[in-house]
């Protein structure tokens, strides 16, 4: 593929499951943007600031990449502000499918130039979400399983966030 794709989501926190659909979208298109979601009735666990840092340093070595952030907008009209032909999603599971599929057609209803592109992450990958991450920090033992799952610099102000409380 060529051309421009957007990769949306909330990354609160990036997960390893991101950054693989992060890689992929690099390879496939010549120009990808990740775009940080601010939706001003949303809450975030992670200040956009810092979201957006992870993202930064998780994406410093490929030159095609792109963080930014979009507040209030929808994802279809976006990629039509920035030129990208292609809105990049990622599947886990049915649970996503329904709704990727879902938002695929809205999306299509509000700009018909561009195209969605699916992709599943590997099955080590393949049920670990940024809640799931979250919902795992505290008990005993959480460290070793949470590092497999988030990229070093994200896993360290994880740790350092749980170790001032504010995971409680």
């Amino acid at each position: 593929m060529s051309g421009t794709a957007v990769y949306a989501g909330s990354f609160d926190p990036p997960t390893n499951g991101h950054v693989w659909m992060i890689e992929r979208g690099a390879v496939l298109f010549e120009r990808l943007v990740v775009a940080v979601a601010r939706h001003p009735e949303k809450h975030y666990t992670f200040p956009l600031e810092q979201r957006l840092g992870w993202l930064e340093t998780i994406c410093a070595s490929m030159p095609n990449v792109q963080v930014t952030d979009i507040q209030n907008k929808f994802l279809a009209h976006y990629a039509r502000e920035i030129g990208a032909g292609h809105i990049l999603r990622g599947i886990r599971d049915e649970e996503d499918y329904r709704y990727e599929r879902g938002m695929r057609y809205i999306n299509s209803d509000l700009n018909p130039d561009a195209t969605t592109v699916f992709l599943m992450p590997p099955r080590s990958l393949g049920q670990v979400s940024s809640s799931f991450v979250k919902g795992m920090i505290g008990p005993d033992g959480w460290e070793p399983i949470i590092r497999g799952y988030v990229p070093g610099p994200v896993f360290e102000d994880l740790r350092a966030w749980a170790s001032r409380g504010d995971g409680d």
